[in-house]
Parts: C-alpha cells; sequence; structure tokens
C-alpha cells in the first residue's frame, strides 16, 4: 500500500515540475506513458509485502555521451519537440541500465508519430547500439528518416557515428562528411560535427600506421 502511495506522490510532483515549466500539453501523455510502464512494472515485479533493503546506488547504471545527447538535442530540438520529450526517458532507461527498454520507447515513438524525423533516427540510433552494428531493423529505420527528410543533416550524420560507434570508420566518414556539408555555416552544432568526423579520420590514420609498421621489413 505505501508502494502506491509513494507512486501517486510521485504522480503529482511530475504533474506540478510539467506545469511549472510549461511543458506543452499536448506532449504530457509521453510523461504519463512512462509513468503508467512505471507502475506495470512495479505491479508486476514489485514485492509489496517484503521489507525494503538498501540499494548500492549506480550499481548498474550505464554512463551515456553527454556531448553526443547535447548534439542531439541542438540539431533536433529541445523543449517542447517530441523529440526531446521521447528521448528524455529513452536516455534515462540507458542511463538506469536497460539500454533494451529505449529501444521500445523510440519504437513507441515512431508509432505514436510516424512522420517524425528526429524520431526515426533515434529509433535507428538506439537499434544500432543494441545490436551492436547496422542491423536490417536499424537501416530501415534510418532508411525512412532519410526519406522524410533528404537534406536533414540530423539522420546522416547518427548512422554515420552508428557505423563508428561499431568500428566501421571507412564506413562512416563518408556520411560524417555529408552532414558536416549539408550543415549551415552559422549552425551551433557544426563545430561539433567537424569535431566527430576529425576524430574518425584520426582513428582511420593510426589504423593506417599500425598496418604500415606491421608491413615494414624485420631488421
Amino acid at each position: 500500500m505505501m508502494g502506491w502511495l509513494m507512486f501517486g506522490a510521485l504522480a503529482l510532483a511530475a504533474a506540478l515540475v510539467l506545469a511549472a515549466l510549461r511543458y506543452p500539453v499536448k506532449l504530457w501523455s509521453v510523461p504519463a506513458t512512462a509513468l503508467m510502464l512505471g507502475a506495470a512494472g512495479y505491479a508486476w515485479q514489485g514485492s509489496w509485502s517484503l521489507p525494503g533493503h538498501p540499494v548500492e546506488p549506480g550499481a548498474h547504471q550505464v554512463k551515456i555521451d553527454q556531448d553526443l545527447i547535447d548534439l542531439r538535442d541542438a540539431m533536433f530540438g529541445k523543449y517542447g519537440t517530441y523529440a526531446w520529450a521521447y528521448a528524455s526517458p529513452a536516455d534515462a532507461v540507458v542511463r538506469a541500465g536497460t539500454p533494451e527498454l529505449a529501444v521500445k520507447v523510440w519504437q513507441g515513438a515512431v508509432r505514436k508519430v510516424p512522420e517524425d524525423v528526429a524520431l526515426w533516427t533515434g529509433f535507428g540510433t538506439a537499434l544500432a547500439e543494441q545490436d551492436g552494428d547496422m542491423s536490417p531493423a536499424a537501416q530501415m529505420a534510418f532508411d525512412k528518416a532519410f526519406a522524410l527528410s533528404p537534406n536533414h543533416p540530423g539522420p546522416v550524420f547518427f548512422y554515420g557515428w552508428s557505423l563508428a560507434r561499431a568500428g566501421r570508420f571507412d564506413d562512416a566518414k563518408p556520411w560524417l562528411e555529408k552532414a558536416v556539408q549539408l550543415t549551415p555555416e552559422k549552425a551551433s552544432y557544426r563545430r561539433a560535427l567537424v569535431l566527430r568526423l576529425l576524430a574518425v579520420e584520426m582513428q582511420l590514420e593510426m589504423a593506417r600506421q599500425r598496418q604500415a609498421a606491421q608491413g615494414a621489413p624485420q631488421r
């Protein structure tokens, strides 16, 4: 019983925070869905009849690339956008150590708003991260994003960066170059894209140097 009272208090607090932040009413269904998923999980796995026990904080947490999150927000928008509304709970479950749930969040997002390029990009990125490479499912999601907005640098960049994270630097480089080309000179995030491209080029140069060293004749 105490657990459900705490959940009700949490829901009330969340509503007050959303109101204070002037969160768009039309997007309230997103945090509401997250709360309902939490309630369902508690009902399914919670043991309210057992005494609580302390849990070591951060024991299963996953560190994520905050710079990449900031870049995503800059490219697709933050407050008041579908991208930010769905990305926030997706990032939260990744930090909590359950990245597989992030895929579910993005999957629900594209079903809810199927014509949003940012959501398909997020879905493709999450799938590629989960699968460790550009799987057919991730490719399909990115293809949808490309079709929705062919000249947006966002899907192009995150496609290339997903390839880079899988170690496919040769494949990633042209996509990152294209993302930079599609980005306006005065865009706030252009420098960040260039730095990511330089990081991939550095990896390629290091690989070439290793290959050259391995092929050098022994003295």
